[in-house]
């Protein structure tokens, strides 16, 4: 017998709801939400939400659903899914994935950030985390296979005892480091983040009113509860490394490779590289959507439950907090209300 298929509805059917696949090379893994629906056979699109009637159209259009809204209230009431994927801009995924959690729906996908503010996060870790309701959300990289063979390489103690991680990139705070800080805290195993340094650039970027309009450029330093350090440099394209005292993982071009550097018994000062075997391109966004079903079925956490993505946004936000007291935060985050806008 078949599984039953899981019932999908999309809140925002833009880039990441419908259409981000045709910014990719061809033949590149399913990346939108409707495309990873439908590149499985467990996943399927049965309605969609938007504001935008011409959204709306193209959305049919393209996926042949006929079920669309413009309320994404009367969508969830009206159509009953089993899982609904938020892919609207920032300043509104607080507020839309505490209501669809008051909807009781089984599963949940939200974009990235989850909240502009701990205020905003608080409520989504209450209402999602008090209904146990399997949670991920667009941080993608958390789902890419090649950071998985990373993560596993270090637990299994490859590189020995690991004493820093680094992230290569310049980026903006809450729509970029959030994905730099949740894939550092994945490939370490998700220890708890016990304090922040951060910088907002440019330096003398004043925080008014405890509110930015917009999402700055920032550079951060953190301080795992299990002693390891981990930072980003403001420069290179997408790669992490950690570094342990018998060597190094590093994942090359935004997941395109990993490579594992090991220091021989018999000499020091010297690493060298061990082959290993190639990882094959799949979509994060199915390995995503597929591990929220999964969790459910079986009760397990999924892999970016509520907590740990209430505790990586706190830490983002925390990069903020640092830049304006101009000292080292310890969390929890005292000022639950500093807000940043980003899209």
């Amino acid at each position: 017998m078949s599984e039953p298929l899981v019932r999908v509805a999309i809140i925002g059917l833009g880039r990441m709801g419908s259409t981000i696949d045709d910014e990719l090379p061809a033949g590149s893994p399913a990346y939108s939400v409707a495309a990873a629906c439908a590149a499985g056979p467990r996943l399927s699109v049965t309605a969609g939400a938007d504001i935008d009637p011409a959204k709306r159209q193209a959305f049919a259009t393209r996926w042949g659903v006929s079920a669309l809204y413009d309320d994404y209230r009367s969508m969830i009431r009206q159509e009953r899914p089993d899982l609904v994927a938020i892919c609207t801009k920032g300043p509104l995924h607080a507020e839309m994935a505490v209501a669809v959690a008051e909807e009781n729906v089984p599963m949940i996908f939200c974009e990235k950030a989850i909240a502009c503010s701990m205020r905003e996060a608080d409520a989504v870790l209450e209402a999602v985390g008090s209904r146990r309701i399997p949670f991920n959300t667009g941080v993608l990289r958390r789902f890419n296979r090649a950071y998985h063979q990373a993560r596993d390489l270090i637990a299994a103690g490859e590189i020995g005892e690991v004493k820093t991680a680094v992230h290569y990139a310049a980026s903006n705070l809450l729509h970029g480091h959030i994905h730099s800080l949740d894939t550092l805290s994945f490939l370490l195993g998700d220890p708890q983040v016990e304090s922040v340094w951060g910088e907002l650039l440019p330096r003398d970027l004043t925080i008014e009113n405890n509110r930015l309009d917009k999402d700055p450029n920032a550079i951060y330093q953190v301080r795992f509860a299990n002693g390891v350090e981990a930072a980003t440099v403001p420069g290179g394209a997408w790669e992490f490394e950690a570094l342990g005292t018998g060597g190094s993982v590093r994942v090359f071009n935004n997941g395109g490779e990993v490579a594992l550097r090991k220091a021989p018994a018999e000499r020091r000062g010297s690493w060298e590289n061990v082959p290993l075997p190639p990882v094959p391109a799949t979509s994060a966004t199915q390995f995503c959507l597929e591990d929220l079903v999964d969790a459910y079925e079986t009760g397990r956490p999924s892999l970016g439950n509520i907590e740990v993505t209430h505790h990586l946004t706190e830490a983002c936000i925390a990069v903020a907090e640092s830049h304006r007291q101009g000292r080292r935060i310890t969390l929890p985050l005292e000022n639950r209300d500093l807000y940043i806008y980003h899209v």
